[in-house]
């Protein structure tokens, strides 16, 4: 087993801080607003807060992505290849999913990959896994040990 950390670009960090900060002082600053807006804003980041990614694992043909209290499996069975792209989010449309508020997961398209799957915290440190028909995009720590590792296992 392969353990990966998954840190915080500055992007993620401050998006996070600032849209947490502002929903909070939404939802406790003296208003006229009313309590379900107030309660949708403290509903957004405690939304949020369970799919933050906290680091990865390669395990026996599958990758887990750690979250908070739970994890996401990833099957690697196909995984034609896997390579450190440092900026390959670059320009990318998010489809469905989180843009920054304590990671950017969900589908995204870009003219270099297609559609493409992410669960990325610093997009810097972006790594591409290939499958026949599918593409998904993690960042973990130490980037190139992580294509090392899942070439060791016999995936990618």
């Amino acid at each position: 087993m392969n353990v990966f950390k998954a840190p915080w670009c500055t992007t993620l960090k401050v998006v996070s801080f600032l849209t947490t900060a502002i929903l909070l002082a939404v939802a406790f600053v003296p208003s006229p607003m009313p309590w379900p807006v107030r309660c949708l804003m403290l509903a957004i980041p405690a939304g949020a807060v369970p799919f933050a990614i906290f680091g990865y694992e390669i395990r026996e043909g599958s990758l887990e992505v750690r979250r908070l209290g739970w994890r996401t499996r990833i099957d690697l069975a196909g995984l034609k290849s896997a390579r450190f792209e440092p900026t390959v989010m670059c320009g990318s449309i998010r489809t469905c999913g989180n843009g920054g508020l304590y990671s950017f997961t969900g589908w995204y398209w870009n003219k270099k990959l297609g559609s493409y799957r992410a669960y990325a915290t610093d997009l810097r440190q972006t790594v591409v896994l290939a499958f026949e028909s599918r593409r998904i995009v993690v960042s973990p720590d130490d980037p190139e040990a992580f294509v090392r590792a899942l070439a060791v296992s016999g995936r990618g």
